[in-house]
């Protein structure tokens, strides 16, 4: 009880949580990056996370869903693997994928599992030049590579009520001053150090040996848009090898 004469006082004013800053627009992109002339070109541009921090304690399964005309497809018996040995991985999420099964894209949003990331709008490798790969043309200048990577980026808002953390480019091409705009956009550009699948062109026996390779630390990449192709049967077997070899699959790192 306060002494007589005494009234309460009402409770000190909270200072409004801070906001965390916008990212930054196109026209803020081809201004700071127009005139960039880049002299990397691969999956391993620096700035690119295709490693996990030395103390990680285990390995990192990422899946791309690439989409488009012959890759809009699902593995379900890949994603009730994981449901089912309750394994944790990274989903990255082309835009045309989301476009063309979008029901399962709201569920998988929904499972704790997995985390969903940007797999960009087209599918296009990240270039300021136009290089691409694989006869998949790449983005010709900043401009492009910021429509790439943020068309998708609201699309993945809209579907799971935030930003997306991870970005890997079709292909998983860039160069240099494309990873440097992925990071700018608040977004960590993912490679691999385990190529699980081949563009899930591997057989399942390839499958196996890859990614039974595994040690903690690596990023492991496959498909999960090619129902027919090795990738689940040779990943079933990869992972009784890495669980008897006492390994773990851990979530990527938000750092």
């Amino acid at each position: 009880m306060l002494p007589a004469g005494h009234a309460a006082q009402p409770p000190a004013a909270q200072p409004p949580a801070a906001q965390p800053p916008a990212a930054p627009t196109r026209n803020d992109i081809t201004k700071t990056y127009a005139g960039r002339t880049a002299k990397y070109w691969g999956v391993e541009a620096p700035g690119v996370l295709t490693r996990l921090p030395a103390a990680a304690a285990g390995v990192a399964l990422t899946i791309d869903f690439c989409g488009g005309p012959s890759g809009n497809s699902v593995d379900l018996a890949l994603l009730t693997l994981l449901r089912q040995q309750h394994l944790p991985a990274t989903l990255f999420l082309n835009s045309r994928w989301i476009a063309a099964n979008q029901a399962l894209a709201k569920e998988l949003a929904g499972e704790p599992l997995f985390e969903l990331a940007n797999h960009g709008t087209s599918h296009a490798p990240l270039s300021v030049s136009g290089k691409g790969a694989y006869g998949i043309a790449g983005t010709k200048s900043p401009g492009e590579v910021f429509d790439e990577i943020m068309t998708n980026d609201a699309r993945l808002s809209e579907l799971t009520g935030q930003r997306a953390g991870f970005f890997r480019p079709g292909t998983a091409h860039l160069d240099e001053v494309s990873a440097e705009i992925v990071r700018a956009l608040g977004l960590v550009p993912v490679g691999f150090s385990i190529n699980g699948d081949g563009g899930a062109t591997f057989p399942a026996a390839t499958v196996t040996q890859e990614i039974s390779r595994a040690r903690a630390g690596d990023i492991v990449i496959v498909h999960g848009n090619h129902p027919s192709g090795g990738t689940t049967p040779g990943l079933v077997r990869a992972l009784a090898a890495l669980r008897d070899r006492g390994e773990k699959l851990v979530p990527l790192p938000h750092t």
